[in-house]
């Protein structure tokens, strides 16, 4: 009798699972701008027929760029080299078990470097110090 009810379990949670089928795809980014020199997280997240969200990796999805041997995916992480020449990347997702399910998104490339000093706190508080002038 555990077996049976065991099995049943099984099969009710396993429906529940698959029956989750995907109806869009949306970008959300975590950035709203892409380093070059860095592995970028590209996130992809399914929206089912009941509103739901599901996170999706490269095991659901397909990524694809513009043709540039500067760009590439390792997973959800698109690479760009620091010899990219553009100020956008156009990033691809679709569905691997519907490709007929897409989105395109271009995103910027940061154009500041990396080599600016952050404030210190005492700056930072000094700033928060300042009057604030009236318009």
């Amino acid at each position: 009798m555990k077996k049976i009810l065991l099995a049943l379990l099984v099969v009710v949670i396993g429906n529940g699972v698959f029956a989750q089928k995907i109806d869009s795809i949306y970008f959300h980014l975590y950035t709203d701008s892409l380093k070059k020199g860095f592995y970028n997280y590209i996130n992809v997240d399914g929206k089912t027929a009941d509103g739901k969200w599901l996170p999706l990796t490269a095991e659901e999805i397909i990524f694809s760029t513009e043709k540039d041997t500067t760009l590439h995916f390792k997973n959800n992480d698109l690479f760009i080299d620091s010899a990219y020449g553009r100020e956008t990347v156009t990033v691809k997702a679709v569905l691997k078990n519907n490709p007929q399910i897409w989105k395109e998104v271009t995103i910027y490339i940061r154009k500041r470097g990396f080599d600016e000093p952050l404030l210190t706190n005492e700056q930072i508080l000094q700033e928060y110090r300042k009057p604030k002038k009236k318009s």
